[in-house]
């Protein structure tokens, strides 16, 4: 039996590739999502799989974009220099491109220095608390909303809040669980708070204005998810922490 999103229509095609290859941006600057192959330079992940079979089902060539903040997927996708992303879903983007439901399901985590009187996360947002994120990230998004008293600094990537908190300029760092872990093993002195602030709903997207390329995105991304395509190139690429989406609600 031949799946939904094994033929594309013609419609769905040229909107997803209207320069006749599909155009992904790919963000390495998220481990869970993707990073660079130390041997060959070339970025591999969960996103390059799905980019790659994507490009495969509509038969046209991919070609991608690298960069190492959301930010810059965000932008890439705004300015229509890439036809498709992998972005966290926030309503903010909402505004200027059309989201899957999830595909991956990533936790948004607090880290502080050892000596920190911080222990729980309902005491980061207090007066005097400086919290560190990525600029344009979604984490950045949702404490700009969240937070009431603490003072968000930004940063201009996820990677260097880290040096802000070395650096004593801030009080906690938020990032992407995996990361955080990352980064409180390679530098002394910090330590992770239990649970987490967010769930990060990592979709993919496409610029607005192309209904037909969208609701077959939408079909691909169930149908990764479902078949097991998903889990096994979490497997594969060894990115623990991370769950697979569930299936999306239907539509009312």
């Amino acid at each position: 039996m031949t799946s939904i999103t094994q033929t594309s229509s013609a419609s769905a095609t040229a909107e997803l590739a209207p320069t006749g290859k599909l155009r992904a941006v790919i963000n390495v600057g998220n481990p869970v999502l993707a990073n660079n192959d130390p041997a060959s330079g070339q970025p591999r992940g969960v996103s390059v799989d799905l980019a790659r079979e994507l490009a495969r089902r509509l038969g046209v060539p991919l070609e991608t974009t690298t960069v190492t903040t959301a930010a810059l997927s965000v932008e890439a996708l705004k300015t229509g220099r890439v036809d498709i992303g992998f972005i966290a879903i926030d309503p903010v983007r909402a505004v200027d491109m059309d989201f899957t439901a999830a595909y991956v399901l990533i936790e948004g985590a607090y880290m502080v220095p050892s000596a920190s009187s911080i222990t729980a996360n309902a005491q980061v947002d207090r007066s005097g608390v400086r919290v560190g994120v990525g600029k344009g990230s979604a984490y950045d998004l949702f404490l700009t909303r969240e937070l009431k008293q603490a003072e968000i600094v930004r940063a201009p990537t996820s990677q260097a809040v880290v040096d802000l908190i070395v650096a004593k300029r801030i009080d906690v760092v938020a990032g992407v669980k995996q990361q955080l872990e990352a980064d409180a093993q390679r530098v002394p002195g910090l330590r992770m708070l239990d649970g987490r602030f967010m769930v990060i709903e990592q979709a993919m997207a496409t610029p607005k204005g192309r209904g037909a390329g969208a609701k077959y995105l939408v079909a691909f991304v169930e149908e990764m998810k479902a078949s097991g395509f998903v889990a096994s190139a979490l497997q594969r690429h060894g990115i623990e922490g991370a769950a697979v989406a569930p299936a999306a609600k239907p539509a009312t």
